[in-house]
Protein backbone atom coordinates (compact mmCIF):
# COMPACT_ATOMS: atom_id res chain seq x y z
CA UNK A 1 0.00 0.00 0.00
CA UNK A 2 1.23 3.73 -0.93
CA UNK A 3 0.40 6.12 1.08
CA UNK A 4 -1.07 9.33 -0.48
CA UNK A 5 0.34 12.63 0.93
CA UNK A 6 -3.40 14.35 0.56
CA UNK A 7 -4.53 11.66 3.24
CA UNK A 8 -3.77 14.42 5.61
CA UNK A 9 -5.63 17.31 3.58
CA UNK A 10 -8.89 15.01 3.19
CA UNK A 11 -9.28 14.32 6.88
CA UNK A 12 -8.95 17.50 7.79
CA UNK A 13 -11.50 18.67 4.69
CA UNK A 14 -13.46 16.05 6.55
CA UNK A 15 -13.34 17.72 9.92
CA UNK A 16 -14.82 21.08 8.84
CA UNK A 17 -16.76 20.13 6.01
CA UNK A 18 -20.31 18.49 6.41
CA UNK A 19 -19.49 17.14 2.30
CA UNK A 20 -16.18 16.49 0.81
CA UNK A 21 -15.99 15.45 -2.92
CA UNK A 22 -12.78 13.72 -3.93
CA UNK A 23 -11.97 13.24 -7.57
CA UNK A 24 -9.93 12.20 -10.15
CA UNK A 25 -9.58 10.19 -13.24
CA UNK A 26 -10.49 6.37 -12.59
CA UNK A 27 -8.28 3.97 -11.51
CA UNK A 28 -6.07 6.93 -9.64
CA UNK A 29 -6.90 5.30 -6.19
CA UNK A 30 -9.86 7.22 -4.75
CA UNK A 31 -11.95 4.11 -3.58
CA UNK A 32 -8.59 2.92 -1.92
CA UNK A 33 -7.93 5.68 0.02
CA UNK A 34 -11.73 5.73 1.00
CA UNK A 35 -12.14 2.35 2.62
CA UNK A 36 -8.83 2.97 4.38
CA UNK A 37 -10.01 5.72 6.03
CA UNK A 38 -13.09 4.29 6.66
CA UNK A 39 -10.89 1.72 8.55
CA UNK A 40 -9.88 4.56 11.36
CA UNK A 41 -13.60 5.56 11.85
CA UNK A 42 -17.39 4.47 11.64
CA UNK A 43 -18.71 4.33 8.24
CA UNK A 44 -20.49 3.01 5.03
CA UNK A 45 -19.68 2.59 1.23
CA UNK A 46 -21.49 2.25 -1.52
CA UNK A 47 -20.91 1.79 -4.84
CA UNK A 48 -23.23 3.55 -6.97
CA UNK A 49 -21.90 1.42 -9.75
CA UNK A 50 -23.40 -1.59 -8.25
CA UNK A 51 -27.24 -2.13 -8.18
CA UNK A 52 -26.67 -4.13 -5.14
CA UNK A 53 -25.70 -0.80 -3.36
CA UNK A 54 -27.57 1.41 -5.26
CA UNK A 55 -31.19 -0.28 -4.94
CA UNK A 56 -30.35 0.67 -0.98
CA UNK A 57 -30.77 4.39 -2.25
CA UNK A 58 -34.60 3.60 -3.74
CA UNK A 59 -35.83 5.98 -0.54
CA UNK A 60 -32.65 7.61 -0.39
CA UNK A 61 -33.72 9.80 2.65
CA UNK A 62 -34.81 6.61 4.70
CA UNK A 63 -31.52 4.51 4.16
CA UNK A 64 -29.25 7.66 5.03
CA UNK A 65 -31.42 8.10 8.00
CA UNK A 66 -30.32 4.46 9.01
CA UNK A 67 -26.77 5.27 9.21
CA UNK A 68 -27.24 8.53 10.25
CA UNK A 69 -24.31 8.22 12.72
CA UNK A 70 -21.79 6.94 10.30
CA UNK A 71 -19.40 8.77 7.18
CA UNK A 72 -21.21 7.79 4.09
CA UNK A 73 -19.12 7.16 1.17
CA UNK A 74 -20.79 7.80 -2.29
CA UNK A 75 -18.56 5.72 -4.80
CA UNK A 76 -19.12 7.20 -8.75
CA UNK A 77 -21.99 9.64 -7.32
CA UNK A 78 -22.46 11.35 -10.19
CA UNK A 79 -24.36 8.07 -11.18
CA UNK A 80 -27.29 9.47 -9.33
CA UNK A 81 -27.13 13.69 -9.90
CA UNK A 82 -30.69 13.99 -8.12
CA UNK A 83 -28.90 12.52 -5.09
CA UNK A 84 -27.10 16.36 -4.52
CA UNK A 85 -30.57 18.35 -3.27
CA UNK A 86 -31.46 15.39 -1.02
CA UNK A 87 -28.38 15.49 0.58
CA UNK A 88 -28.27 19.22 0.73
CA UNK A 89 -31.44 18.76 3.24
CA UNK A 90 -30.07 15.76 5.20
CA UNK A 91 -26.85 18.24 5.69
CA UNK A 92 -29.05 21.46 7.13
CA UNK A 93 -30.99 19.00 9.07
CA UNK A 94 -28.13 18.12 10.70
CA UNK A 95 -26.90 20.99 11.38
CA UNK A 96 -29.35 22.01 13.40
CA UNK A 97 -28.86 18.41 15.47
CA UNK A 98 -24.76 19.51 15.74
CA UNK A 99 -23.39 17.31 13.28
CA UNK A 100 -21.65 19.82 10.93
CA UNK A 101 -18.87 18.05 9.46
CA UNK A 102 -17.68 14.76 8.28
CA UNK A 103 -21.32 13.23 7.02
CA UNK A 104 -20.23 12.11 3.32
CA UNK A 105 -17.55 11.61 1.50
CA UNK A 106 -18.39 11.99 -2.11
CA UNK A 107 -16.17 10.10 -5.19
CA UNK A 108 -16.36 11.04 -8.49
CA UNK A 109 -14.29 10.97 -11.66
CA UNK A 110 -14.52 14.40 -12.31
CA UNK A 111 -16.77 16.41 -14.56
CA UNK A 112 -18.12 18.87 -15.92
CA UNK A 113 -21.62 17.78 -14.16
CA UNK A 114 -20.68 16.71 -11.71
CA UNK A 115 -19.05 20.04 -10.49
CA UNK A 116 -22.26 22.04 -11.27
CA UNK A 117 -24.45 19.69 -9.57
CA UNK A 118 -22.84 19.85 -6.23
CA UNK A 119 -22.00 23.35 -6.74
CA UNK A 120 -25.62 24.31 -7.23
CA UNK A 121 -27.01 22.15 -4.69
CA UNK A 122 -24.13 22.36 -2.10
CA UNK A 123 -22.82 25.55 -2.19
CA UNK A 124 -20.73 26.39 1.34
CA UNK A 125 -21.22 22.96 2.58
CA UNK A 126 -18.40 20.97 0.21
CA UNK A 127 -14.80 21.19 -0.33
CA UNK A 128 -13.42 19.73 -3.56
CA UNK A 129 -10.05 17.66 -2.51
CA UNK A 130 -8.45 16.31 -6.19
CA UNK A 131 -6.51 13.09 -6.12
CA UNK A 132 -4.08 12.64 -8.83
CA UNK A 133 -1.71 10.04 -10.30
CA UNK A 134 1.16 8.97 -7.76
CA UNK A 135 3.88 11.96 -7.38
CA UNK A 136 7.70 11.80 -6.89
CA UNK A 137 7.10 12.72 -3.24
CA UNK A 138 5.06 9.54 -3.02
CA UNK A 139 7.67 6.75 -4.26
CA UNK A 140 11.31 5.98 -3.42
CA UNK A 141 13.90 8.31 -4.70
CA UNK A 142 14.83 5.29 -6.70
CA UNK A 143 11.73 4.89 -8.61
CA UNK A 144 11.10 8.62 -9.89
CA UNK A 145 12.24 7.01 -13.37
CA UNK A 146 10.12 4.28 -13.46
CA UNK A 147 7.15 6.78 -12.22
CA UNK A 148 7.56 8.91 -15.59
CA UNK A 149 8.45 5.85 -17.72
CA UNK A 150 5.20 4.09 -16.69
CA UNK A 151 2.91 7.01 -15.06
CA UNK A 152 1.25 7.37 -11.74
CA UNK A 153 -1.67 5.17 -11.99
CA UNK A 154 -0.79 2.46 -8.91
CA UNK A 155 -1.66 -0.17 -10.99
CA UNK A 156 0.89 0.89 -14.08
CA UNK A 157 3.03 1.85 -11.50
CA UNK A 158 2.98 -1.42 -9.90
CA UNK A 159 3.54 -3.84 -12.36
CA UNK A 160 5.08 -6.40 -12.50
CA UNK A 161 7.17 -5.25 -16.18
CA UNK A 162 7.38 -2.47 -18.30
CA UNK A 163 5.32 -5.09 -20.55
CA UNK A 164 2.62 -5.52 -18.06
CA UNK A 165 2.44 -1.75 -17.26
CA UNK A 166 1.84 -1.25 -21.03
CA UNK A 167 -0.70 -3.87 -21.39
CA UNK A 168 -2.67 -1.58 -18.74
CA UNK A 169 -2.47 1.24 -19.48
CA UNK A 170 -3.81 0.37 -23.39
CA UNK A 171 -6.49 -1.27 -21.49
CA UNK A 172 -7.56 1.74 -19.49
CA UNK A 173 -7.34 4.53 -22.56
CA UNK A 174 -9.68 1.63 -24.40
CA UNK A 175 -12.30 1.45 -21.25
CA UNK A 176 -11.69 4.90 -20.83
CA UNK A 177 -12.60 5.79 -24.42
CA UNK A 178 -15.59 2.90 -24.78
CA UNK A 179 -17.31 3.32 -21.89
CA UNK A 180 -16.63 5.88 -19.31
CA UNK A 181 -16.50 9.37 -21.15
CA UNK A 182 -19.83 7.82 -23.21
CA UNK A 183 -21.48 7.71 -19.36
CA UNK A 184 -19.85 10.98 -18.14
CA UNK A 185 -19.57 13.11 -21.33
CA UNK A 186 -21.23 14.15 -24.77
CA UNK A 187 -21.57 11.30 -27.33
CA UNK A 188 -18.03 11.28 -29.07
CA UNK A 189 -17.54 8.06 -31.38
CA UNK A 190 -14.37 6.42 -29.93
CA UNK A 191 -11.86 6.33 -32.63
CA UNK A 192 -12.25 10.25 -33.09
CA UNK A 193 -11.31 10.39 -29.44
CA UNK A 194 -8.54 8.64 -29.53
CA UNK A 195 -7.25 10.25 -32.25
CA UNK A 196 -7.76 13.35 -30.86
CA UNK A 197 -5.51 11.95 -27.52
CA UNK A 198 -3.16 11.20 -29.65
CA UNK A 199 -2.73 14.33 -31.51
CA UNK A 200 -2.94 15.55 -28.24
CA UNK A 201 0.12 13.53 -27.10
CA UNK A 202 2.23 14.20 -30.19
CA UNK A 203 2.14 17.66 -29.46
CA UNK A 204 2.98 17.54 -25.31
CA UNK A 205 3.48 20.61 -24.20
CA UNK A 206 3.41 22.56 -27.79
CA UNK A 207 0.68 25.66 -28.08
CA UNK A 208 -2.25 25.01 -28.94
CA UNK A 209 -3.45 24.93 -32.52
CA UNK A 210 -6.75 24.33 -33.11
CA UNK A 211 -7.37 25.49 -36.37
CA UNK A 212 -4.01 22.05 -37.37
CA UNK A 213 -5.94 20.06 -34.87
CA UNK A 214 -9.45 20.81 -36.88
CA UNK A 215 -7.84 20.08 -40.16
CA UNK A 216 -6.37 16.64 -38.98
CA UNK A 217 -9.62 15.10 -37.90
CA UNK A 218 -12.10 16.63 -40.40
CA UNK A 219 -14.14 19.01 -37.83
CA UNK A 220 -14.71 22.44 -36.82
CA UNK A 221 -12.49 24.58 -34.67
CA UNK A 222 -15.63 24.46 -31.83
CA UNK A 223 -15.47 20.75 -31.86
CA UNK A 224 -11.76 20.76 -30.94
CA UNK A 225 -12.85 23.01 -28.33
CA UNK A 226 -15.75 20.78 -27.00
CA UNK A 227 -13.46 17.70 -27.08
CA UNK A 228 -10.48 19.75 -24.96
CA UNK A 229 -12.82 20.88 -22.40
CA UNK A 230 -13.97 17.20 -22.18
CA UNK A 231 -10.64 15.99 -21.35
CA UNK A 232 -9.79 18.73 -19.41
CA UNK A 233 -12.75 18.24 -17.18
CA UNK A 234 -11.70 14.42 -16.34
CA UNK A 235 -8.50 15.40 -15.32
CA UNK A 236 -6.85 14.22 -18.30
CA UNK A 237 -5.41 16.89 -20.12
CA UNK A 238 -3.91 19.90 -18.89
CA UNK A 239 -4.42 23.81 -20.40
CA UNK A 240 -1.54 25.61 -19.29
CA UNK A 241 -2.09 29.17 -19.78
CA UNK A 242 0.14 31.78 -20.66
CA UNK A 243 1.01 34.37 -18.11
CA UNK A 244 0.15 37.66 -18.75
CA UNK A 245 2.37 40.94 -17.16
CA UNK A 246 2.16 44.47 -18.99
CA UNK A 247 5.81 44.67 -20.32
CA UNK A 248 6.11 46.43 -23.61
CA UNK A 249 6.37 43.11 -25.61
CA UNK A 250 4.10 41.12 -27.84
CA UNK A 251 3.11 37.71 -25.36
CA UNK A 252 1.99 34.52 -26.70
CA UNK A 253 -1.78 34.07 -26.35
CA UNK A 254 -2.31 30.04 -26.87
CA UNK A 255 -2.32 27.91 -23.97
CA UNK A 256 0.39 24.85 -24.08
CA UNK A 257 -1.57 21.44 -23.39
CA UNK A 258 -0.32 18.19 -21.93
CA UNK A 259 -1.55 15.12 -21.41
CA UNK A 260 -1.43 15.12 -17.56
CA UNK A 261 -0.33 11.32 -16.96
CA UNK A 262 3.08 10.82 -18.62
CA UNK A 263 2.61 6.95 -18.62
CA UNK A 264 -0.28 7.90 -21.09
CA UNK A 265 1.62 9.65 -23.25
CA UNK A 266 3.78 6.92 -23.62
CA UNK A 267 1.17 4.20 -24.34
CA UNK A 268 -0.79 6.64 -26.90
CA UNK A 269 2.48 6.92 -29.20
CA UNK A 270 3.26 3.48 -28.52
CA UNK A 271 6.17 3.59 -26.61
CA UNK A 272 7.01 0.92 -23.71
CA UNK A 273 10.41 1.20 -22.29
CA UNK A 274 12.81 4.00 -21.37
CA UNK A 275 14.87 3.20 -24.36
CA UNK A 276 11.74 3.54 -27.02
CA UNK A 277 10.71 6.79 -25.01
CA UNK A 278 14.91 8.43 -25.19
CA UNK A 279 14.50 7.64 -29.16
CA UNK A 280 11.86 9.66 -30.04
CA UNK A 281 11.25 13.38 -30.00
CA UNK A 282 8.76 13.70 -27.68
CA UNK A 283 11.00 12.61 -24.45
CA UNK A 284 12.12 16.21 -23.77
CA UNK A 285 8.41 17.16 -24.05
CA UNK A 286 7.26 14.21 -21.85
CA UNK A 287 9.75 14.96 -18.52
CA UNK A 288 8.69 18.47 -19.42
CA UNK A 289 5.06 17.17 -18.14
CA UNK A 290 5.84 15.07 -15.73
CA UNK A 291 7.40 17.49 -14.13
CA UNK A 292 4.31 19.86 -14.25
CA UNK A 293 1.87 16.96 -13.01
CA UNK A 294 4.36 16.68 -9.83
CA UNK A 295 4.41 20.01 -9.18
CA UNK A 296 0.91 20.63 -9.31
CA UNK A 297 -0.10 17.70 -7.49
CA UNK A 298 2.16 18.80 -4.60
CA UNK A 299 0.62 22.30 -4.59
CA UNK A 300 -1.78 23.79 -2.85
CA UNK A 301 -4.70 24.71 -4.85
CA UNK A 302 -4.50 28.31 -4.63
CA UNK A 303 -0.77 28.52 -6.66
CA UNK A 304 -1.89 29.22 -10.43
CA UNK A 305 0.40 27.56 -13.28
CA UNK A 306 1.17 29.41 -16.34
CA UNK A 307 4.21 29.74 -18.64
CA UNK A 308 5.47 33.08 -20.55
CA UNK A 309 7.01 33.30 -23.69
CA UNK A 310 7.20 36.26 -26.22
CA UNK A 311 7.19 36.69 -29.81
CA UNK A 312 10.53 37.34 -29.74
CA UNK A 313 11.41 33.95 -28.35
CA UNK A 314 12.09 34.46 -24.31
CA UNK A 315 10.44 31.83 -22.50
CA UNK A 316 10.23 30.41 -18.88
CA UNK A 317 8.68 26.50 -18.69
CA UNK A 318 6.58 26.93 -16.09
CA UNK A 319 5.42 29.55 -13.73
CA UNK A 320 3.68 29.30 -9.98
CA UNK A 321 2.01 32.52 -8.80
CA UNK A 322 1.41 32.40 -4.85
CA UNK A 323 -1.13 34.47 -3.18
CA UNK A 324 0.31 38.10 -3.16
CA UNK A 325 1.82 37.70 -6.25
CA UNK A 326 4.84 35.71 -5.46
CA UNK A 327 6.48 34.12 -8.91
CA UNK A 328 8.66 30.91 -9.02
CA UNK A 329 9.93 30.47 -12.38
CA UNK A 330 11.01 26.93 -13.09
CA UNK A 331 12.95 25.78 -16.46
CA UNK A 332 13.11 21.86 -17.76
CA UNK A 333 15.96 20.31 -18.94
CA UNK A 334 16.24 16.72 -19.30
CA UNK A 335 20.39 16.93 -19.60
CA UNK A 336 22.27 16.13 -16.17
CA UNK A 337 24.44 19.16 -17.06
CA UNK A 338 21.61 22.21 -18.42
CA UNK A 339 22.69 24.63 -19.89
CA UNK A 340 19.89 28.26 -20.00
CA UNK A 341 19.31 29.76 -23.09
CA UNK A 342 18.99 33.66 -23.16
CA UNK A 343 15.58 34.04 -23.63
CA UNK A 344 15.38 32.44 -20.19
CA UNK A 345 17.65 35.36 -18.42
CA UNK A 346 15.87 37.92 -20.64
CA UNK A 347 12.52 36.19 -19.12
CA UNK A 348 13.51 36.43 -15.63
CA UNK A 349 14.51 40.34 -16.09
CA UNK A 350 10.50 40.80 -17.19
CA UNK A 351 9.22 38.82 -14.63
CA UNK A 352 11.81 38.85 -11.57
CA UNK A 353 10.83 36.04 -9.81
CA UNK A 354 11.39 35.37 -6.25
CA UNK A 355 13.28 31.83 -7.24
CA UNK A 356 14.06 30.31 -10.45
CA UNK A 357 14.97 27.35 -10.79
CA UNK A 358 15.88 24.30 -13.31
CA UNK A 359 14.80 20.90 -12.62
CA UNK A 360 17.29 18.37 -14.39
CA UNK A 361 16.65 14.37 -14.18
CA UNK A 362 19.46 14.29 -11.79
CA UNK A 363 19.82 14.90 -7.70
CA UNK A 364 22.39 17.28 -7.48
CA UNK A 365 21.79 21.24 -6.32
CA UNK A 366 23.77 23.68 -7.22
CA UNK A 367 23.31 27.62 -8.12
CA UNK A 368 23.79 27.95 -12.23
CA UNK A 369 23.80 31.63 -12.17
CA UNK A 370 22.79 34.63 -9.93
CA UNK A 371 19.62 33.79 -8.61
CA UNK A 372 19.25 30.64 -10.53
CA UNK A 373 19.25 26.97 -9.38
CA UNK A 374 19.40 23.64 -10.68
CA UNK A 375 17.46 20.76 -8.30
CA UNK A 376 16.20 17.74 -8.88
CA UNK A 377 12.35 17.34 -9.42
CA UNK A 378 11.68 15.56 -6.06
CA UNK A 379 13.78 17.97 -3.90
CA UNK A 380 11.38 21.04 -5.90
CA UNK A 381 8.45 19.28 -4.79
CA UNK A 382 9.23 18.93 -1.41
CA UNK A 383 10.40 22.70 -1.25
CA UNK A 384 6.50 23.78 -3.16
CA UNK A 385 5.10 21.14 -0.15
CA UNK A 386 6.65 23.15 2.27
CA UNK A 387 5.67 26.51 1.09
CA UNK A 388 2.14 25.41 -0.21
CA UNK A 389 1.52 24.39 4.09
Amino acid sequence: MITRNLTETLISRLSQFPAVALLGPRQVGKTTLAQMLSKDISAVYLDLENPKDLRKLTDPQLYLASVDEKLVILDEVHRVPNLFNILRGIIDKGRESGQKAGRFLLLGSASLDLLRQSGESLAGRIAYVELGPLNVLEVHATEAEKLWVRGGFPDSFLSINDSASSIWRQNFIRTYLERDIPQLGPRIPAETLRRFWTMLAHNQGALLNSAQLARSLGVDNKTITRYLDLLVDLLLVHRLSPFYVNVKKRLVKSPKTYVRDSGLVHSLLGLRTLDDIYAHPISGASWEGFVLENLYQVASPDVLFSFYRTAAGAEIDILMEFPGGRLWAVEVKRSLSPKLQRGFYHSLKDLNPECSFVVHPGSERYPISKGVEVISLKDLCALLAEESL
